[in-house]
């Protein structure tokens, strides 16, 4: 079991509040609010880091996979589109778009294809989104 620590502080209301989250690793430290979400003010914001949680998680999934079945060799780069929208008054995460490029020596690209839509299936971040995921793949062997 692995257990990760994050915390987010918030001083303010609404879209005059000013938020800070910070992971436990330092990995992520930076500011968030209203402006950062949706008006592209410096800073990130929560569907930004689960963008990023799905495409690294997706990644490693997909490169574990492919070791399994025995190839040794090649890279991967998953681009992650999450999708925010209205729903009643308030909003939805409505969609996960991984969209993976690869390029694995030996590997034909139905095999690739396979693996890959295994690791959309079976990702840990993949199980937790109750949202609609797509996979788009561009490979070459």
């Amino acid at each position: 079991m692995s257990v990760n620590i994050a915390t987010a502080r918030y001083e303010g209301l609404g879209k005059d509040g000013k938020g800070h989250v910070a992971t436990k690793s330092g990995a992520l430290d930076a500011p968030y609010g209203f402006q950062t979400r949706f008006e592209d003010a410096p800073g990130t914001n929560p569907e930004e880091q689960i963008a990023a949680a799905h495409a690294s998680c997706f990644t490693m999934a997909t490169s574990f996979a492919l070791a399994g079945e025995g190839y040794t060799d090649g890279s991967l780069e998953t681009t992650c589109e999450v999708t925010l929208e209205k729903d009643g008054d308030g909003f939805k995460v409505s969609k996960s778009a991984l969209s993976l490029s690869a390029k694995v020596p030996g590997l034909d690209k139905a095999k690739f294809e396979e693996i890959a839509a295994g690791a959309k299936a079976n990702c840990p971040i993949s199980k937790l989104l109750t949202c609609e995921i797509t996979l788009e793949t561009t490979f070459a062997s």
